[in-house]
């Protein structure tokens, strides 16, 4: 049996998201230490352009903010408003070089997992009109509306400008109450409709064969090109230890088994340790190296007692991450090796 699908959100992707979510932790007061715990990132690895940052890592970092600041509608928002076309970098390039609004689209939606998002698109047909549909159920309920806010915030801003007008672009969304309103409230001039069935944006039929200002169809070939060797170089490191070992960071205060593991992957636990063994890889390995990586961020953190630790890590109590610790550094938990 092959390994079955993962999260949509769950593949490699470039610094520069993450950057945005630091970034806005410590206009709210929070410490990058904060911001950074339970990723194993440095704030050294977020300036290097090619430093690879796991989804898990990504969704880590939110949920140290809202674990911190709160799930205050618009906090998305905030997030998504502060994307440019280079943060977008190759991807992002590509599709301003299409030569239409509609080869964009399509260009974007093929190479999805070039960019950031949490969220699927799905292309749909609207009647003339094109829309993109922001699938989310994959998407953790903890982090699911900060996440779309920060998509649909995200589009909305960038949009025009690479076209050059909010005309022709509508912007649908599910929320209601708090969440409705901040978006309202922080969009203003976008054709915002909320309370909708589903999340879309849509673009016009009018707008669709509209040529790009930065339109170059040598430059679209090559930029194109490169993000097909961009896609293909993630996908290879993608094996079956980086795919547990994102599940496993996902969820470490569950202490998943490699049973639970197995079943998020429809594959049977047989068939997951004989993966992970040709890889040179066990689950109790993977699921050690989670957590000695977390282990090193959380004890830098005086406010945190070992026994909020432990339970961080999955661990019934103090004394068994001691002794899991002793195992990993030869001595105790904040003591001096």
């Amino acid at each position: 049996m092959s390994i079955g699908s993962t999260p949509t959100w769950d593949h490699p992707r470039g610094p520069a998201a993450t950057r945005i979510l630091v970034d806005l932790g410590i206009e709210h007061g929070l410490s990058t230490t904060e911001c950074l715990s339970g990723t194993g990132l440095r704030l050294a690895d977020l300036a290097r352009p090619d430093t690879v940052v796991e989804g898990g890592q990504e969704l880590a970092i939110a949920r140290n903010l809202l674990s911190r600041i709160g799930d205050q509608p618009g906090l998305g928002v905030a997030a998504g408003m502060r994307y440019t076309v280079g943060t977008l970098g190759v991807w992002g390039y590509a599709m301003l070089s299409s030569a239409s609004v509609r080869e964009a689209i399509r260009l974007g939606v093929r190479y999805a997992e070039l960019s950031f998002a949490f969220i699927r698109p799905i292309l749909e047909p609207s009647g003339r009109d094109l829309a993109v549909i922001f699938d989310d159920t994959d998407i953790p309920a903890d982090v699911r509306g900060f996440f779309v806010e920060r998509e649909l915030a995200k589009i909305a801003v960038l949009t025009p400008l690479a076209v050059g007008a909010h005309r022709g672009l509508r912007v649908e969304a599910a929320f209601t109450g708090a969440r409705a309103a901040a978006l309202r409230a922080r969009l203003p001039g976008v054709d915002l409709r909320t309370g909708t069935e589903r999340h879309r944006i849509v673009f016009a039929a009018a707008l669709l064969d509209q040529s790009l200002p930065q339109a170059d169809s040598t430059t679209a070939l090559l930029l194109e090109e490169q993000c097909t060797r961009m896609l293909e170089a993630r996908r290879a490191r993608r094996g079956v230890s980086a795919r547990v070992r994102a599940l496993i960071l996902a969820d470490i205060d569950q202490a998943p088994s490699a049973a639970d593991i197995a079943v998020r992957l429809h594959i049977d636990e047989r068939t997951l340790r004989r993966h992970l063994h040709s890889e040179g890889a066990s689950f109790r390995e993977l699921v050690d190296e989670v957590r000695a990586t977390l282990a090193a961020d959380l004890l830098t953190l005086d406010r945190l007692t070992l026994t909020e630790i432990a339970r961080r890590l999955g661990y019934h109590d103090a004394a068994g991450f001691s002794r899991a610790h002793r195992r990993w550094t030869g001595h105790a938990p904040r003591s001096q090796p």
